[in-house]
């Protein structure tokens, strides 16, 4: 679901800009209150963990379309909604920066349509209450339940917000080469089976999680006589492992086919699907001097282009953009923690 900068006018843009921006300030001055050291090292790992998820596009059969974690859904259950949107940016920022993926002029609108709705209304108005209410019992085995549920609607309906803005953004850019209902028509239903692909996933990893360190979830108290199996040291581990295996290895199997957006854009006949909306990729949208601009800075920027070595189709491009970007994500996080103070322990008054 990332958007080039030809699918948004600058006045659009920058109002995207803004609102990620505001939303970024409030979660900051959230986290300086926080008093919770231990998410620091679960912040990074984590992030570099979705970082490598999106780079693994899954085939949705029938359809000639890929798709690929958000991870809003993810991070906000284990982080909470403010670190879980940080974590967003730095991952969306990283990705933008330095392997061109998603427009640079866009980032604010990215970062709106991937972080906002996964973070903040899938936190609080799916998780927290589904986590909090007495749905399927009280043992175990219904809490289980619970982040079961909560990860499959949070990541379907999140998604549908998010596939939902960026035909409105559109729409406001005045791109009249994608009018409005079939645009629609082609967006909801591509990202609610990506949705429904992602909340397995994440379900697969929170159930991992609750079963080693029930704590380090969200709105989920450990049943009683249940405690910890696995130490934070082993959890932080078996993750970390999953982040190298998953942006290392498993990023060579990613389908080939386009994502929601660009299938919906593009659509994919050269494997006899449908046209779709029929775009020209080398020539749609809005030409302006900010994107051009834009363009330049992310040109000079992307050392490992769409996930590759310049110029080059070796594989080895995608395993090494896996490990250096999940390497990246999880210590620009940190550094930001660090340099904010966040997750520290308040020292006694004296």
């Amino acid at each position: 679901m990332h958007m080039a900068d030809a699918l948004l006018a600058p006045a659009v843009a920058a109002t995207m800009y803004v609102a990620s921006g505001t939303t970024a300030g409030i979660s900051i001055h959230k986290l300086k209150k926080d008093d919770e050291p231990q998410k620091l090292p679960v912040m990074a790992v984590t992030a570099a963990l979705v970082f490598a998820g999106q780079m693994i596009n899954y085939t949705i059969p029938g359809t000639g379309s890929s798709g690929h974690m958000c991870g809003g859904m993810l991070l906000s259950a284990l982080l909470g909604p403010q670190a879980g949107f940080l974590s967003m940016i730095v991952i969306l920022a990283i990705q933008c920066l330095f392997f061109a993926d998603g427009g640079l002029m866009a980032l604010g609108a990215n970062v709106w349509n991937m972080a906002f709705y996964g973070c903040f209304v899938g936190y609080y108005l799916i998780w927290r209450p589904i986590m909090q209410s007495k749905l399927f019992g009280a043992d175990k085995k219904a809490q289980r339940g619970r982040i079961v549920l909560a990860s499959i609607l949070g990541c379907v309906i999140t998604l549908q917000l998010g596939a939902f803005s960026v035909v409105l953004e559109t729409t406001l850019s005045g791109i009249t080469e994608l009018p409005f209902g079939a645009f629609v028509a082609l967006m909801q239903p591509i990202h609610l089976a990506i949705g429904l692909v992602e909340g397995l996933v994440t379900s697969a990893v929170l159930l991992f999680v609750f079963e080693s360190r029930p704590e380090l979830l969200q709105c989920v108290q450990p049943a009683e006589g249940e405690g910890a199996k696995r130490s934070l040291k082993a959890v932080i581990a078996v993750l970390a492992v999953v982040v190298l295996v998953v942006g290392g290895g498993l990023s060579l199997l990613a389908s080939s086919n386009p994502d929601g957006l660009e299938w919906a854009l593009f659509g994919n006949a050269e494997e006899g699907y449908a046209e779709n909306m029929g775009l020209d990729e080398d020539d749609y949208g809005i030409e302006s001097a900010a994107a051009e601009k834009a363009g330049a800075i992310q040109e000079a920027t992307a050392f490992l282009p769409d996930y590759a070595f310049a110029d080059s189709d070796a594989a080895a491009g995608t395993s090494v953009s896996g490990v250096v970007g999940s390497a990246m994500v999880a210590g620009v996080a940190v550094l930001i923690c660090l340099a904010g103070g966040f997750f520290r322990k308040k020292k006694a008054e004296a």
